[in-house]
């Protein structure tokens, strides 16, 4: 048996079906993402508390609706509506963009940002929950960066489409090309999902309230202490991309010198997390467990803010180009982010019920996300009316990257975590026994 289950697990293509499916997922995003950062970069810090609390507002009344379908629906039609909501208003957009001269790039601006960023949270948290759905612990930790790898890549392919099809097609038409990478995902997450789902009930609605991932909130330590991790960790990365758009407003004057501003930082990114998966992050989570790859992301932020703390706006000469440090905190924060931190996370769910994958995680990753980016940016934006200066602002954050690391370690080793030998099994046991119970209550 034990040999049996080696061979099935060698011939497994899940994993490849997987880390094609996250190619398709981020090259769609990364498609649009630069069109929507150098919109950000035109108007400066300032005004990103405003779109922030719009894309809070809207996180807290999709978040209802998604736990209403993943309560009463099977996952295979959750993956469809939602996949396709999005798909719909990529088309929705090309219009808009046509008109934009009429509409005002603010107007668009705003409303492009806020779609863009919910787009994101909701697509990619949906993918890694159906993930820590198919996979257990064990081999979640084995595969998570390689499949973390094929959504890099599409991070990487993402940008460079846009780079090469603007200057061809214009804007408009990237809003199709993205629909139609999203629609290639969309249909290898149903073929993952049906072959996985043969032999257990992962493919059953989850069923429960649909506030069930505000509840868990406050009754899991884990999510608890993966809500706090979000909020200091993600902090540090918007203050970040805060900072940075204040610089390209005051040193970037045109639209296109922003828009390759930001595709630049895009691919330097995802060429570090990419490195990252492909060497220590698979091997810290193999050999060495989840504990170290959750902190060390932390204390890499905590150098990387000590260093704009003591250089403020200096640039360093690197390969004969001056790249402001500012750049490189928001590179080496979102690198490992991407690289190490999202595949040790995306593990530690595969060890709490499935209620917990999918509401409790999308609920961690998107309206806490957005209302840590609300908290973050106000407090920034007031920071500087006041006229602190960048190294004073990145001191706070020293201080909150300090608690982070604590914190990771705290949510890596969580009481309420399933060991990773029997949590899997168990669950499917669990699901047995309350189907059944079902089946008599029907009956």
């Amino acid at each position: 048996m034990r040999s049996t289950s080696s061979d099935s697990l060698r011939h497994d293509a899940t994993p490849a079906l997987s880390a094609l499916a996250f190619f398709f997922v981020l090259t769609a995003y990364y498609i649009i993402r630069p069109v929507r950062d150098q919109l950000v970069g035109a108007v400066g810090s300032t005004q990103l508390p405003l779109f922030y609390v719009a894309v809070f507002v809207a996180m807290l009344a999709l978040t209802p609706l998604f736990g209403m379908l993943v309560a009463r629906f099977p996952r295979r039609r959750v993956l469809v509506w939602s996949y396709s909501f999005f798909i719909a208003g990529l088309l929705a957009f090309i219009p808009a963009f046509m008109a934009q001269e009429r509409i005002g790039a603010r107007t668009l601006g705003v409303g492009f940002f806020i779609w863009g960023s919910v787009f994101n949270l909701f697509v990619v948290s949906l993918f890694w929950s159906l993930m820590a759905d198919v996979f257990d612990s064990r081999r979640a930790r084995e595969v998570f960066s390689l499949i973390a790898l094929g959504g890099m890549a599409g991070a990487i392919v993402g940008p460079s489409v846009t780079s090469l099809l603007v200057v061809l097609i214009g804007v408009a038409p990237l809003l199709l090309v993205s629909a139609m990478m999203l629609g290639i995902a969309l249909g290898l997450l149903l073929r993952i999902s049906a072959q996985r789902g043969q032999n257990t009930h992962a493919g059953q609605p989850i069923g429960g309230s649909l506030w069930a991932g505000v509840r868990e909130l406050w009754s899991r330590p884990f999510l608890r202490s993966m809500a706090i991790l979000m909020f200091l960790g993600d902090g540090v990365g918007t203050l970040a991309y805060a900072l940075v758009s204040d610089y390209a407003k005051a040193h970037l004057v045109s639209a296109g010198a922003r828009t390759a501003f930001y595709a630049h930082l895009d691919l330097a990114t995802n060429l570090l997390g990419s490195l990252l998966q492909l060497t220590l992050t698979r091997w810290l989570l193999v050999r060495r467990g989840v504990v170290w790859a959750m902190v060390l992301p932390q204390l890499v932020n905590l150098g990387l803010l000590v260093m704009v703390m003591l250089g403020g706006h200096a640039q360093w000469n690197m390969f004969g180009y001056g790249v402001p440090l500012l750049a490189m905190m928001m590179v080496g924060t979102r690198g490992f982010m991407y690289g190490m931190t999202k595949p040790a996370s995306d593990a530690l769910y595969t060890r709490v019920p499935r209620e917990t994958r999918y509401k409790g995680k999308n609920f961690v990753d998107t309206a806490v996300w957005r209302f840590g980016d609300v908290v973050i940016t106000s407090a920034i934006s007031s920071l500087v009316k006041l006229g602190m200066s960048v190294g004073s602002i990145a001191l706070i954050g020293v201080g909150a990257s300090s608690l982070a690391a604590w914190i990771a370690r705290k949510a890596a080793t969580s009481p309420d975590l399933a060991p990773e030998s029997v949590n899997r099994q168990s669950e499917i046991e669990n699901r047995n026994g309350e189907g059944d119970k079902l089946a008599g209550g029907r009956l």
